[in-house]
């Protein structure tokens, strides 16, 4: 197994944003009422805003490119489950085993499984090569975890508990900055000049999270995420044919949720090479229809149509005056098992 890369600071200013140094927990502190285990918990979900919030209250993260996971420790072992709920602690040995190594008894750890390139920044499509593409059956001997919250510890349910304080007792916990298992670090910065600086190093974006909230589940505002690049999820309603381009395609042709049905909203013809797109073409190809699932008025000849199956991570910077994706590329499919949420457009 490959022995993970060294931390690298992403993010470098004249002063260094650490997270603060805190006391560890005291192990005599009271004993207080044991709770039961969650057997799963719905994790808590940023909401997308366009600049970072203001105020006291708001602390900074990185923001990860990966699969978000919650690794629950149990005295009997490590389960790793993701956002929908599946158990793949099969498909993440390294981080069932860095976390039996944690040295605590109890504990459910909120965070995303990150692949790095060269440079030190999360690489989702690297992420996916590791793990065999969409629907792959791989294990990833390559992924890191970056934990964010913590939310049992100990015998002792800590959704309660404000984020300040679950981020003392995972601090305690998560020491290790060049192991497979890694904190997240928080920021106390200004939140534009973080923003700045997390695009300047060609990151995804950052999170800010209210230092004062409860772990609440859903996409309740109390976490926020502002990006460099905007990147959501798709369905591919159909290909355009080229005699050139890599296994045929030309373009992917995708659509986004708009009420009870679907929308064109552009084409993406950049971000795959050669071996992703015949494992695309192969996929598409198997799920061809006559008639397509959106209505389009291009003149573009060459389409071919499919069920809408398939949901591609896209990354682009803006949307035209006409609703068009602008300037988008291909990041990878998601699973569909895992429950992704397809981009919805205002009614």
């Amino acid at each position: 197994m490959a022995k993970p890369p060294p931390s690298k600071p992403l993010l470098a200013t004249d002063k260094p944003l650490r997270s603060r140094a805190r006391k560890p927990r005291d192990p005599a502190q009271s004993s207080l009422p044991v709770d039961p285990m969650p057997e799963r918990i719905e994790p808590c979900l940023a909401l997308l805003k366009p600049k970072p919030p203001k105020g006291e209250q708001w602390i900074y993260e990185i923001k990860w490119d990966g699969y978000r996971l919650a690794v629950h420790i149990e005295p009997h072992g490590v389960r790793i489950v993701t956002r929908g709920g599946h158990d793949w602690t099969h498909r993440f040995p390294a981080i069932g085993q860095a976390a039996k190594q944690l040295g605590v008894t109890t504990a459910v750890l909120d965070g995303e499984a990150i692949v790095v390139d060269e440079r030190g920044r999360s690489d989702f499509g690297l992420l996916q090569q590791s793990l065999g593409g969409r629907g792959g059956k791989q294990i990833s001997g390559e992924a890191l975890f970056m934990a964010f919250d913590l939310l049992y510890f100990d015998g002792h349910d800590l959704r309660q508990l404000d984020l300040s304080s679950r981020r003392h007792l995972l601090e305690g916990m998560v020491t290790d900055r060049e192991g497979v298992i890694r904190l997240s670090e928080e920021f106390e910065a200004d939140g534009d000049r973080l923003l700045e600086l997390a695009c300047e190093h060609g990151l995804e974006g950052i999170i800010a999270k209210d230092r004062h909230s409860e772990y609440r589940s859903g996409r309740l505002g109390d976490w926020v995420k502002i990006k460099c690049l905007q990147s959501d999820s798709f369905v591919i309603v159909g290909y355009e044919l080229s005699t050139v381009a890599r296994a045929g395609i030309g373009s992917l042709l995708l659509a986004a949720r708009k009420g009870d049905g679907l929308v064109y909203v552009g084409n993406v013809g950049t971000g795959f090479n050669e071996r992703t797109a015949q494992e695309l073409r192969g996929m598409l190809d198997r799920v061809k229809v006559t008639k397509p699932a959106v209505g389009y008025e291009g003149r573009r000849k060459g389409l071919v149509w499919v069920r809408p199956k398939l949901i591609a991570e896209i990354e682009y910077r803006a949307w035209t005056h006409d609703g068009k994706l602008r300037h988008a590329s291909y990041k990878g499919l998601r699973d569909e098992e895992d429950e992704v949420t397809i981009h919805v457009l205002e009614k």
